[in-house]
């Protein structure tokens, strides 16, 4: 541009300003340029305007400027009496596919008729390629099939907006007609086509495509190589995907950015962090797509340090302006654990979209931070951002962690107002926020309502009547799968296993775990090894647990240790306990629960000084018990209750009635478990059962709730022995339905009983 100015005042000083060749090339240069107000200040004093002085002017608005400004220009040409010619047409045909703006699309296919040009090929391509662009591929296609003649451009043209359009196979099809009118397909082709067979996920036909290209020495260019690479990686093979891009000489930006989503999409996210490192060795500048798979692989891999250093590059490449970089920003450092960070870039933006609000709920919502999931869905909602599934699929589970059925029925009336019950991502959603709020029957009755159900639909509702203690119907659930056409997944398993376990039914469990490699082909994972473990261990079943870990294949992991260490609390084995414990120990577990476990066995057998020692040893370690806490929702805010806590407004008014609430189930036949307290008297130890968090919420419940009243409680930690005992009498006297959700299932206390039946 500074050059083309500094010719400018040479051609005026030798009076070649009004020559119509110099007037047209400089017209030309400006646009090509970007500068069309410059072009126009050649274009207006000019006494003797050539046409094409006016077609080259309107091709520079079509392409730098907004499409209002080139139809008027277009609409000046007419009033001047400049013919068109057919350029005008496509040059403006393109701008109204690429803002997909329709109805001036069929204005200008209507003056491209009037002005002759109806059997034009390369403008009637044009009008295939808009109203591809705007969606209405049906019309496209009948301008297609009004062709005279079809050149490769138009073939091209109509198979890659069946492609855009996500009609896959109909791309597929014309690909083959294509060839049967006598056109090969060219390198365009194979680029366009390439994408739908990934959408198809047809590996063999990729392959086919693939080799025609090496017949026709297409694989050699780099645009056709990249689209292959990325078919295969969205085929599942993304070795071969590796293969062909280590074997391009010159990449482009483009191929690099295609090697790491693949590796992002195939769940390898440290290989896709390696080729991002290499492409940085190599000196190619990353783009907001680079970043993007970046921070997706550092998300995955929850590595916080790579994160940070991706962005401080995307900082340094002034890509932090770019809304979907940095809201690709918020959801790393969400799944880094970093929700903080997170919402300091979302409270930073200067404009959030609908997925800003989203990632942002959907972080909250990851980290357990239920309250702000929420309050950021009511503040979107206060912006009049309307929300979409995703953000119903982010808000909905921060309802579930919370357990209250008043709210899960509000949020349930808003998806119907918002017409996404059909949406089956959504209604599974519901459904196992419904479970998880302890309205097992009406995620049941929204389940049956559904006409297509996903795998993780059934395997809400199994894993609904898992933490329900309903193994009975978990297991007739999964046979019903069964025999359907849905197949069972690594979740399923896990999800039927847990409900088997809750409910004793080792059998039955037993048989599914054999089932699962044997009958479906899914290698079992160390959850799976966990579960059942923790399957034959809650069934005393104790030494054939500890002969199965043995005989285990893969290594041991914590989930496996923990499960027998918890079994042998349950049923007071101390020597395998402290196998289990040593071996656990050994894999060093960041959080003080096993600790805690191990002491707890030890204080059932009256074993102090090995209790002090693991006191002892978790002081040492700076490993912390997770304090035990309680939540129960009363006219629309949820009160916190933590163990042994005196901060809470009615807490005088709690303790006081949990001493006479004693006193009454004591009189029913409640006897107080102590044996795991020690150095206090009795009274002392009793007091310390009593500031249990679930038995201050049920308290609290039972003061401010009409008789009648069913009672939910929410815990983060498993219900002990004396609770649950306590609470089986207080829903005795008190005649309360007591719902009890803690961190492994539900317990429904009402006249005296529990629907775990005591196996817990």
């Amino acid at each position: 541009m500074k050059e083309l100015r500094q010719i400018i005042p040479l051609i005026i000083k030798n009076g070649l300003c009004n020559e119509p060749l110099f007037q047209t090339k400089l017209v030309s240069l400006f646009c090509n340029y970007g500068s069309v107000a410059d072009a126009a200040r050649v274009f207006e004093p000019s006494e003797e305007k050539l046409d094409v002085l006016y077609h080259t002017l309107l091709k520079g608005y079509a392409k730098n400027s907004s499409l209002d400004e080139a139809l008027s220009f277009f609409f000046r040409m007419k009033h001047d009496d400049v013919k068109p010619i057919v350029y005008n047409f496509t040059y403006l045909l393109k701008v109204c596919g690429d803002t997909a703006d329709l109805r001036r699309g069929k204005e200008i296919h209507g003056q491209l008729v009037a002005n002759g040009f109806a059997s034009n090929v390369f403008a009637m391509t044009g009008v295939v390629n808009m109203y591809a662009k705007c969606r209405q591929i049906g019309e496209a296609y009948k301008m297609f099939d009004r062709l005279p003649h079809r050149d490769l451009v138009s073939w091209n043209t109509i198979i890659s907006g069946y492609a855009q359009n996500c009609w896959a196979a109909p791309a597929l099809e014309l690909v083959l007609h294509m060839q049967e009118e006598g056109q090969r397909p060219d390198s365009i082709t194979l680029v366009t086509i390439l994408p739908a067979v990934a959408d198809v996920g047809s590996l063999s036909i990729g392959k086919s495509i693939h080799g025609y290209a090496v017949r026709a020495g297409f694989e050699c260019l780099v645009n056709v190589s990249t689209a292959l690479l990325d078919m295969y990686s969205k085929c599942k093979s993304v070795k071969t995907a590796r293969v062909i891009f280590d074997g391009i000489e010159k990449r482009t930006v483009v191929t690099w950015n295609s090697m790491i989503d693949g590796y992002v999409e195939n769940e390898n996210p440290e290989e896709a962090i390696a080729i991002f490192e290499k492409m940085l060795d190599e000196r190619v500048e990353p783009t907001n797509v680079t970043v993007m798979g970046a921070l997706h692989a550092c998300a995955d891999l929850g590595d916080l340090e790579r994160g940070m250093f991706v962005h401080k590059l995307l900082t340094r490449l002034k890509l932090d302006s770019n809304i979907s970089v940095m809201n690709s920003l918020i959801s790393m450092y969400s799944k880094c654990k970093r929700v903080d960070l997170a919402a300091g870039i979302f409270n930073n933006l200067r404009e959030k979209t609908l997925v800003s609000w989203n990632a942002m709920i959907l972080g909250f919502t990851q980290n357990g931070r239920v309250s702000e999931a929420l309050n950021h869905f009511c503040w979107m909602h206060s912006q009049n951002v309307q929300p979409d599934t995703f953000t119903m699929v982010s808000v909905i589970p921060a309802l579930a962690e919370l357990s209250v059925t008043r709210q899960a029925k509000w949020i349930h009336g808003l998806v119907i107002r918002s017409c996404m019950d059909k949406n089956i991502y959504v209604m599974t959603a519901l459904i196992d926020m419904y479970a998880k709020c302890g309205a097992v029957d009406t995620a049941r009755k929204l389940f049956d309502m559904m006409e297509y159900r996903h795998v993780i639909t059934w395997n809400a509702m199994i894993d609904g009547y898992g933490t329900h203690g309903l193994g009975g119907s978990a297991v007739e659930l999964f046979k019903a799968m069964q025999k359907g056409t849905v197949k069972p997944n690594d979740i399923t398993f896990l999800s039927i296993l847990s409900a088997c376990s809750h409910s004793g039914l080792v059998d039955e469990g037993l048989h599914y775990f054999d089932s699962m490699k044997q009958d479906y082909g899914i290698e079992p994972t160390m959850d799976h090894y966990g579960s059942v473990v923790d399957l034959l261990g809650r069934a005393g079943r104790l030494k054939e647990a500890w002969d199965f870990i043995q005989k285990m294949p893969i290594e041991p992991g914590i989930t496996v240790f923990g499960a027998m260490l918890g079994a042998c609390k349950i049923h007071k084995n101390v020597e395998l306990g402290e196998q289990a414990a040593n071996k656990l120990f050994e894999l060093n577990p960041q959080e003080g629960g096993y600790h805690v476990l191990l002491a707890n066995i030890y204080a059932t057998a009256s074993m102090w000084s090995k209790v002090a020692e693991v006191r002892k040893i978790m002081d040492k370690e700076g490993l912390q018990k997770t304090p035990g806490c309680s939540l129960v929702e009363l006219r629309n805010e949820v009160h916190s209750f933590y163990s042994g806590s005196t901060d809470h407004p009615q807490s005088k008014r709690i303790y006081a009635f949990l001493e006479t609430l004693v006193d009454e189930i004591k009189a029913a036949g409640y006897v107080p478990d102590t044996h795991s307290i020690h150095d206090v008297e009795d009274d002392v130890k009793e007091q310390l059962l009593n500031s249990h968090s679930e038995r201050l919420a049920i308290a609290f419940g039972l003061l401010n709730t009409s008789p009648g009243t069913t009672i939910h409680i929410r815990k983060n930690l498993r219900v002990c022995g004396d609770c649950h005992n306590a609470t089986k009498y207080i829903s005795l006297v008190t005649e309360r339905e007591i719902i009890v959700r803690d961190m492994q299932r539900f317990h429904h206390f009402k006249n005296g009983t529990c629907s775990c039946g005591d196996y817990w």
